[in-house]
C-alpha cells in the first residue's frame, strides 16, 4: 500500500514492512525509514524520523543562502548528486553541454498509479495478480531543464519493494550520462555489515562479510556480465544477524551487465547504500527528448534473519521474475553429454548414452557442445550453427527423432555471442565483432564477442537460433556465454559513444532473449556463462533456471549452492551429478553426497553411463526415483539453511512444502573428526503442532570400503585389491543406519533429531552410521494424521 500525506510525505507499506521519506523545504527527498512496519495513519506519525537541523557542522556546505540550518553532506536522501553540498557517493552523475557536472534535482510531483508499466528497453519484474501499485516521483533541475523520474514498485505479500530511475532530457542540449544508479539507501548509523558473494569460475558464490565502519565498500563487475565476481546479489545487517534472528535487508538487480553496490561512511556516521550499473568508463549520451531507464533494482527487510529474508527474495523472484510456461512448472531430470564425450561426439555413442540414460529414469537428453561446423576443439566454428553431417549423418533432427524414439525429450547447446576468428562467419563479417580496429585483441577461451550494440548482428542471432531451434522438436536449449569483455568497442558506434559499448550490448542481448522466448515459448531455456559468470534476475526474467557452476564436485557445489541460495531460489540453480575423481578438482567424492547436493537444485546427470559399474548404475536408478517422488518439495518448497561450513564441519538445508506437510532435509560433513560420533539434525520451517514421520534412506555399503577392517570378522584372511574381495564384495554389503522416529515439529526443530552415532573406530553394526570424509545424509519428514 501506498499513502501520501499533505502531498509531500510518502510512505510504502509491505504485510512486515514500511518506507518512508519526505519532501524537504528546499526541494529534496528526505529519506525516513525502511524497516519493520510501523503504524502510520498521518503526517504526524513519521514526525520522530525526521532530522533536526539548527546549525549546519563546521566546514561543510550550506545548499542555499535561505537554508543555513543543514547540508546535505549530514542528510539521508533518497536520490543524490554533487555540486550542492552533498560529497558521498552519488545517485547521478551528467556532464553538461558547458562541461559542469552540477546536478540539483528537487520535487516536482508524484503520481500513484495501479499496476506496473514494463520498461522499453530493460526486463522488470511483472504482476499477474494486479495488487502491485507504483509511485512515480517526477525531480526536476530547472538550471539544465533536467527530468529524473523516481518509480516505486510495492510488492506487499512478498514485503519487497522495487526501485527504478529514469532521466528525461527536456533541454535543448546533449548530456552526458556518467552515472544513474537504481536504489539509493541512506541510514543514520554506521557499522553495518556488508555481505557479498565473490568467487571465480568454478568456485562461485563464496560469501564474504565485511563490517563498514567508515570509508568505503565496493562490490562491483566490469566484465560485461553480472560476472562470477560479484554477484550483483548482497545484503546489509547488524553484526548480530543470523540465519534466523535479527534484521537483515537484501538486494539486487534485474541486470545482465556490469554492476556496482557500494557502501559509503560519511565523516557524521551516516551510511549510504548504492547500486545500479557500475559507472566506469560509462558514458551515455542523451539527446534533447530523450530517456535513459536505470535498471530496476529490488530491496527487502526481514527481522527473522537471513533466511527470512531469503524467503522474502525467493518468493519474489518466483512470483514476480521467472516467467512463461516453465515458471511454474516441473523440470525435468536430464543427461548431458558433455562430461561424458566433450567434443568427441557422433549419433552413434550419444543414442548410447541416450539409451543407457532412459533405463536409468532420464527424461531429457541434452546434446552438448561439438555438433556444428568443423568443432572438433574451442578453437574453431562458433558461428557457423550448421550441423556437422560427419558427426550426425541424419542431421540434429534426425537424432532427436531417434532420441524421442527412446522416450526422452531432446535438448541442444548454443553459444549464440561468440564467434571464433576461426569461423566462416568471421570470414564473412569481421566487423560484427567487438574489437578495436587496427589494434591487437585479447583473447578468451579462443574466441571474440559478436557485437550485440549492432541490430544486424541481433536479427542474425535472432534469424539463426530461430533455424537452429527450428529444424527439430527441441524442448531444451542450454545458451552459454563463455568469456568475458575486455576490449570495449563497437565497431557500430562512433569514437565519442564507445562508453555506451557495455550497456548497449546487454540491451541488444535482451532483445534477443525476449523474441527468442516469444517464438519458442515451449522451449526451457537454461542461461550458463562458463557457469554462473551471468547469474542474475536479469537472465531470470527470459529464462526459468541457470547453470550455476561449471565445478560438479559436491564439496564445492554445496557451498556455491549455499551461497546463491541467500537471494536465488532453488528452482533457478542446476546442479549435476558428475563422474569422480571430479574433472575440476580431481576428488573424489560419495555417489550419494553427489546425488544429495544435487537434489538440491534442478537435478540432472553429467557422466558416462556407458561406462559405470552395475552397482551405481543401479544407485542412480534408485535416485533417480526417488527425486521424482520428491521433485515437488526440492523444486518449489521454502529452503532453509542451517549450519555451514563457514563456521564449521557440517552443512545442512531444510526444504519444506508450501504447506508444511513434507520437508526434505540435508546434513554433509567435510572430514571425520576422530571420536566424534554423535551428530544432531535440526530442521527447520516445520509446523510446531503438527505430528511428523522422520526417517531416511535404507543404504547398503561396499564392504571394501572398510579396508583391512574386514579381516576382524571374516573367516578367512582377505588380501586388498584382491579379485577374492572383489568377488564377496559383489554379494556382501554392510548395512547402514536406519532413522525412524515420530515427534512434534518444535520437538525437530528446537531440539533436534540426534542421529545415530557414527563411526568411531570401536566397532560396526546397522545401528552405527557410516559417515566419512564427504558423507552426507538426506532425511524425509511427512506429517502423521491421527
Amino acid at each position: 500500500m501506498i499513502q501520501v500525506f499533505d502531498e509531500k510525505v510518502f510512505v510504502l507499506e509491505t504485510a512486515h514492512t514500511t518506507y518512508a521519506f519526505r519532501v524537504l523545504d528546499t526541494g529534496h527527498l528526505e529519506h525516513l525509514y525502511y524497516g519493520r512496519k510501523l503504524h502510520v495513519a498521518e503526517a504526524n506519525d513519521v514526525a520522530p524520523l525526521t532530522e533536526k537541523f539548527a546549525f549546519a557542522p563546521g566546514n561543510t556546505n550550506a545548499y542555499d543562502g535561505e537554508h543555513k540550518a543543514f547540508t546535505l553532506e549530514d542528510v539521508r536522501l533518497e536520490m543524490s548528486s554533487y555540486g550542492k553540498g552533498d560529497i558521498r557517493e552519488p545517485f547521478i552523475e551528467v556532464v553538461h553541454a558547458d562541461g559542469s557536472s552540477t546536478s540539483d534535482f528537487l520535487f516536482e510531483n508524484a503520481v500513484v498509479e495501479k499496476g506496473k508499466e514494463p520498461f522499453q528497453t530493460l526486463p522488470g519484474s511483472y504482476d499477474e495478480t494486479g495488487k502491485v501499485e507504483t509511485l512515480r516521483v517526477i525531480l526536476k533541475d530547472a538550471q539544465y531543464d533536467l527530468a529524473v523520474e523516481l518509480h516505486y514498485y510495492v510488492y506487499e505479500d512478498c514485503d519487497v519493494i522495487s526501485r527504478s530511475a529514469k532521466l528525461i532530457n527536456t533541454g535543448k542540449e546533449s548530456v552526458s550520462i556518467r552515472r544513474l544508479m537504481s536504489t539509493q539507501l541512506d541510514f543514520d548509523m554506521p557499522g553495518y555489515v556488508f555481505t557479498t558473494f565473490h568467487g571465480a569460475w568454478a568456485r562461485e558464490m563464496q560469501r564474504d562479510d565485511v563490517l563498514v565502519s567508515s570509508g568505503k565498500y565496493v562490490n562491483s563487475s566490469y566484465t560485461g556480465t553480472s560476472s562470477n565476481r560479484a554477484n550483483p546479489f548482497c545484503m546489509l545487517h547488524p553484526t548480530q544477524t543470523t540465519e534466523d534472528t535479527g534484521e537483515c535487508y537484501g538486494f539486487n538487480l534485474i541486470y545482465s551487465g556490469n554492476h556496482m553496490e557500494a557502501v559509503d561512511v560519511n565523516s557524521f556516521g551516516k551510511t549510504r547504500f548504492l547500486s545500479g550499473i557500475n559507472p566506469q568508463s560509462f558514458a551515455y549520451e542523451a539527446a534533447p527528448g530523450e530517456m535513459f531507464e536505470a535498471p530496476e533494482a529490488v530491496m527487502t527487510f526481514s527481522y527473522q534473519g537471513y533466511n527470512g529474508m531469503s524467503r522474502c527474495m525467493h518468493r519474489f523472484v518466483r512470483e514476480h521474475i521467472v516467467r512463461g510456461e516453465w515458471k511454474k512448472k516441473n523440470r525435468p531430470v536430464l543427461l548431458n553429454s558433455w562430461e561424458a564425450a566433450y567434443f568427441d561426439i557422433n549419433e552413434h555413442k550419444l543414442l548410447n548414452l541416450a539409451k543407457a540414460g532412459k533405463e536409468l529414469g532420464i527424461e531429457l537428453f541434452v546434446m552438448d557442445d561439438g555438433w556444428f561446423g568443423n568443432r572438433n576443439d574451442d578453437t574453431s566454428s562458433l558461428g557457423d550453427w550448421d550441423v556437422n553431417l560427419k558427426k550426425l549423418p541424419g542431421g540434429v533432427k534426425g537424432l532427436c527423432e531417434k532420441i524421442r524414439e527412446l522416450g526422452l525429450d531432446f535438448g541442444i547447446w548454443v553459444e549464440p555471442e561468440m564467434v571464433n576468428v576461426n569461423s566462416k562467419l568471421y570470414e564473412a563479417h569481421p566487423d560484427w565483432v567487438m574489437e578495436i580496429p587496427g589494434k591487437p585483441h585479447s583473447e578468451g577461451r579462443n574466441q571474440r564477442i559478436l557485437d550485440l550494440t549492432n541490430v544486424q548482428v541481433q536479427d542474425f542471432i535472432i534469424e539463426k537460433m530461430t533455424e537452429v531451434f527450428s529444424q527439430a522438436d527441441i524442448s531444451y536449449v542450454k545458451w552459454d556465454m563463455n568469456r568475458t569483455v575486455t576490449d570495449y568497442y563497437a565497431p557500430s558506434l562512433p569514437p565519442a559513444r564507445q562508453g555506451e559499448v557495455a550497456h548497449r550490448y546487454v540491451m541488444g542481448l535482451y532483445r534477443c532473449m525476449e523474441e527468442l522466448t516469444k517464438r519458442f515459448p515451449h522451449i526451457l531455456f537454461e542461461g550458463c556463462s562458463a557457469g554462473g559468470n551471468r547469474f542474475d534476475l536479469g537472465i531470470l526474467s527470459y529464462f526459468p533456471q541457470i547453470w550455476a557452476s561449471d565445478d560438479t564436485d559436491a564439496l564445492c557445489r554445496s557451498s556455491i549452492q549455499t551461497g546463491y541460495s541467500y537471494g536465488y531460489p532453488m528452482s533457478t540453480v542446476t546442479a549435476h551429478v558428475s563422474a569422480c575423481p571430479n574433472h575440476q578438482t580431481l576428488r573424489t567424492t560419495p555417489l550419494e553426497t553427489r546425488f544429495n547436493v544435487a537434489a538440491f537444485g534442478v537435478l540432472g546427470y553429467e557422466c558416462n553411463f556407458c561406462d559405470m559399474k552395475k552397482e551405481d548404475l543401479a544407485a542412480i536408478k534408485a535416485q533417480i526415483e526417488l527425486y521424482k517422488q520428491w521433485r515437488e518439495v526440492l523444486q518449489w518448497g521454502e529452503f532453509y539453511r542451517g549450519r555451514s561450513f563457514r563456521e564449521g564441519n557440517l552443512t545442512e538445508w531444510t526444504c519444506v512444502a508450501e504447506d508444511g506437510k513434507k520437508a526434505v532435509g540435508f546434513l554433509m560433513q567435510k572430514l571425520v573428526v576422530p571420536n566424534t560420533r554423535f551428530h544432531s539434525y535440526f530442521p527447520k520451517g516445520l509446523i510446531g503442532e503438527q505430528q511428523y514421520h522422520f526417517y531416511n534412506r535404507e543404504l547398503k555399503y561396499d564392504v571394501r570400503n572398510f579396508g583391512d577392517l574386514v579381516n576382524t570378522v571374516s573367516p578367512i584372511h582377505l588380501k586388498q585389491d584382491s579379485l577374492l574381495l572383489d568377488v564377496i564384495a559383489k554379494f556382501v554389503k554392510m548395512d547402514g543406519e536406519t532413522e525412524d522416529v515420530t515427534a512434534y515439529g518444535d520437538t525437530l526443530m528446537y531440539g533436534g533429531v540426534h542421529l545415530k552415532q557414527s563411526f568411531g573406530g570401536t566397532g560396526y553394526n546397522e545401528e552405527v552410521r557410516y559417515f566419512q570424509d564427504f558423507s552426507s545424509r538426506i532425511y524425509f519428514m511427512e506429517q502423521v494424521y491421527n
